[in-house]
């Protein structure tokens, strides 16, 4: 079985625990960041990944690098169980599956503007209830400039993409010309 789905079984456990338990969002916080620093460290992910090192030293240490944001025992419960089983290799997946389900629980859809330009405020409000309109959901929205687009925007959810760049217009405008000869 690959590490992404057994993140997303463990993610699945995860979430239902927090479901009925409550902490819903602490638990993303918090394993979120540890998951950050997870990936940002390569010494502590070194140690936690180290299959000569027992699981018991693991369980300590990530009970240490967590104790300070305070985590759910739920999320605790998990990252013991992935220590014993030498699985800690599964925290960024398990963060990332994580987070994607709550925002579905919550209706929430992430999606990135690219613009030739840097947007107002306004503009970006706008753009946001526009997009939540056709998604009916509340939409997280990231933005990202780029010059090559030459103008226009495209507008990425999930696996749809919007694209109104002017030069995906130039180049459709070049194919036609060039079927047309």
């Amino acid at each position: 079985m690959s590490n992404r789905a057994s993140a997303s079984r463990y993610a699945k456990a995860l979430f239902e625990v927090a479901i009925a338990e409550g902490g819903l969002d602490q638990i993303e916080q918090a394993l979120g960041s540890f998951a950050s620093l997870f990936q940002a460290n390569g010494e502590l992910r070194t140690t936690l990944l180290n299959p000569s090192i027992p699981s018991s030293a693991k369980r300590g240490i990530v009970s240490q690098v967590m104790a300070p944001l305070a985590p759910p025992a739920p999320l605790v419960k998990v990252l013991a169980l992935l220590a014993d089983r030498d699985r800690l290799e599964l925290v960024p997946a398990l963060a990332d599956t994580y987070r994607d389900r709550v925002m579905e629980h919550h209706r929430v859809v992430q999606a990135e503007i690219v613009t030739a330009d840097e947007l107002d405020e306004t503009r970006v409000a706008q753009l946001q209830a526009k997009l939540a309109d056709v998604t009916g959901r509340t939409v997280r929205l990231s933005r990202r400039v780029d010059p090559a687009i030459l103008g226009g925007m495209v507008a990425r959810i999930g696996s749809t993409v919007f694209d109104g760049s002017v030069a995906t217009q130039l180049a459709k405008l070049r194919h036609r010309l060039n079927e047309s000869m």
